[in-house]
This record gives structure tokens, sequence and C-alpha cells, in this order.
């Protein structure tokens, strides 16, 4: 039974990374999808709404749980039992970091793979930035994220707010 790990901060989760968790579910017995709790870079949602909104998003697929976790993805796969990264790739820039992650964890951890989906045609623009930017100005994000996302940044950015605005736990 093949475990794999897809990690990633998803702030907020997207329809992009949908597919790629679904397509992952579809090849590995068992797939955990891991909220990163510290990334090095400004969250709009907490972990537990990211973890939330992500759980909702996935609870269709049966193989699939949702969790959080804080360290090296390398260690979190092993205490998991995990033998597979699962990474999206959208763009030419994505490989390049993804390459250079996929070497530093394969000098972590020999035994653990990186296998990489290529973004379904539809989805290869999306990017969380992009889509909290969108939302924080007023555009429709619709097919971009899920419906309870799109409540959620709704909530975040409510219309008509300050376009400088910035939420109150990132500084605002």
């Amino acid at each position: 039974m093949t475990t794999a790990l897809y990690p990633g901060s998803f702030d907020p989760v997207t329809n992009g990374h949908l597919d790629i968790a679904t397509r992952a579910a579809a090849i590995f017995d068992r797939l955990t999808v891991a909220v990163f709790d510290a990334p090095a870079k400004n969250l709009l949602f907490t972990t537990k709404e990211r973890m939330d909104m992500a759980t909702e998003a996935l609870k269709g697929l049966p193989n699939v749980n949702v969790t959080s976790f804080t360290g090296l993805t390398v260690d979190f796969a092993r205490e998991i039992g995990a033998s597979v990264l699962v990474r999206g790739l959208r763009v030419m820039s994505d490989f390049e970091m993804e390459l250079q992650m996929a070497m530093v964890n394969r000098q972590l951890a020999p035994g653990i793979e990186v296998v990489c989906l290529m973004s379904s045609l539809q989805y290869s623009f999306l990017s969380s930035s992009l889509i909290k930017e969108i939302a924080k100005l007023g555009g429709s994000i619709d097919n971009m994220v899920p419906e309870h996302v799109a409540r959620a940044l709704r909530q975040k950015f409510p219309p008509n707010s300050d376009p400088d605005f910035i939420p109150r736990h990132l500084g605002g």
C-alpha cells in the first residue's frame, strides 16, 4: 500500500490544488494533504481555516485525509509512512523550484520519491496569491476556488473594503 504526501500552504486551497489532489488520490492508495503550519510567508488564513477548507473540498475522496505539519516535509513524510511526495507543476518556474527542492529532499531522505503532476490546462494560471489579490480587489473568483473558499475570501475582503486593507492577523 503506497502512501503519498501532498504538502503545501494552501492559503487558500484552489481548484488547481484540488485537481492535483484528486489525480494523486487516483494513483496512490492513500493521500495525505498536509497544510504547512508555518511557511515563510504572510498567510491570510489560519492553519485551522486552511485545514477546514481543504477538508471540505476533499471530503468526497475516501482515501484522502487532511492534516497539518511543522518542520521538514521529509520528516513528516517518514512520520506518516509516506514514500512519495506529490507536487504540482504549472509553469517552467515551478519546475526549477521543485527540482531544487526534490534534490534537497533526496539528500535528506533518499527513500522518498517526488512525483510531479502537471497542472490541468484550465488551472495552469492559478495561484493562491493571485486568487487573494483578485478577491481583495473585488474580482470574480468563480471557477478558481470551491464556493466555500470563495465565501471565506469574501469574509476576509468584504465588498467596498479598502484595497489597501490587510487583515489584523497579517499586521493590519
